[in-house]
């Protein structure tokens, strides 16, 4: 029962990132100083601190361990601030499909960091998922310079930048996570407090990166309808994920995830057919980064 009710918060998961993942398409331009990321800390934060009193009234607040605060506040520095922030500006230059394809270099960097910092052995089957996801990668590249050599819209390069820092901050940030779960395995805390710490030092930046500066202005100026849907869509992602985690293994939870690229594509082909277009090769490197997920997760 354990098993499958993680198995659905983890679908429920997926869905939520797909939906986040298109309304930011539909919410920002490519040139737009406000993307949605910081308003996407706030009500994760307010949504996360909901959950975390009403279930503590219900059933009984879980112990509230320092270590696991510090925890939860460095997976914050990398999830909710380096990963999320950078993933939006990914999102936003690229788009929603390629955006999403490119974030299999989370389970790449968590293969990387496992070597470098925990020791991990790197088997044959870890190898090849972190081959194909390279594959994935080349292969979105190679799409976008032939749309640019067609006369088609400029891809800009900055976004791939984005999307692989994204990878690495969330890769970081789940190490963290995991560590604070296991001194307080609450998830509505965890993401409350990352995504507080994720929100202060968004706005600690805006004092010396004028566009955060006007993105944190905007927010409050002149919210917009599609990057609040973003925002909440984004939470409940991140709430479900942490809820899956609490009940299931990493790599269970971490696969089911991974199959959010398949429903940005779909949704992403009924709802942004005047931005974006579903190629065989955006298709193909979806399907490669997805096969690359499973073979580490696997190995």
């Amino acid at each position: 029962m354990e098993t499958w009710s993680a198995d659905l918060l983890a679908i429920a998961s997926a869905a939520c990132f797909a939906v986040a993942n298109v309304t930011i398409v539909r919410g920002a331009s490519s040139g737009d100083g406000d993307n949605g990321a910081f308003l996407s800390l706030l009500l994760t934060a307010g949504i996360s601190a909901a959950g975390w009193v009403v279930v503590g009234a219900t059933r009984g607040f879980e112990p509230i361990m320092p270590a696991a605060i510090l925890w939860f506040a460095g997976a914050g520095i990398f999830t909710s601030f380096i990963g999320r922030v950078f993933l939006y500006a990914s999102i936003q230059k690229l788009g929603a499909m390629r955006g999403s394809a490119l974030k299999r270099f989370n389970p790449f960097f968590a293969v990387v960091l496992g070597v470098l910092v925990l020791g991990e052995r790197l088997d044959g089957a870890m190898m090849a998922g972190m081959a194909l996801i390279l594959a994935s990668f080349a292969l979105l590249v190679r799409s976008s310079l032939a749309q640019r050599g067609a006369g088609g819209t400029t891809v800009h390069g900055a976004g791939y930048a984005f999307g692989i820092f994204s990878g690495l901050g969330y890769a970081t940030g789940a190490l963290f996570r995991k560590m604070g779960l296991a001194d307080a395995p609450d998830p509505w805390l965890g993401a409350a407090v990352g995504s507080l710490v994720g929100a202060a030092l968004f706005v600690a930046t805006g004092a010396f990166r004028p566009r955060y500066a006007r993105a944190v202005r905007a927010t409050f100026r002149r919210p917009n309808a599609w990057l609040v849907w973003a925002g909440i869509a984004s939470s409940f992602g991140q709430v479900f994920y942490f809820a899956a985690l609490n009940t299931s293994a990493i790599s269970r939870v971490a696969l089911i995830v991974s199959m959010e690229v398949f429903i940005t594509l779909a949704l992403g082909t009924l709802f942004l057919r005047k931005r974006e277009t579903l190629t065989v090769q955006i298709a193909a490197a979806a399907a490669l980064g997805v096969a690359g997920t499973g073979f580490i997760l696997g190995g």
